[in-house]
């Protein structure tokens, strides 16, 4: 079954192409990011910085 898309069918296919090309690269870019942040997580946590959620039954006052 075969959409007709009319005269501007270059125009939408093109359009939604971009489109998904840029979602994969957001994608993408999160997925690498979310790797740099643990890595420099675990850095830090090797120096001795610990996250304040890491903390257990610590007032902040």
């Amino acid at each position: 079954m075969m959409i007709s898309l009319g005269p501007y069918a270059s125009f939408i296919v093109t359009s939604y192409a971009a489109a998904a090309v840029v979602v994969v690269i957001l994608i993408g870019w999160v997925i690498i990011d979310y790797r740099n942040q643990t890595e420099r997580l675990r850095e830090l946590e090797r120096t001795g910085i610990s996250r304040r959620s890491g903390r257990s039954g610590t007032k902040l006052r």
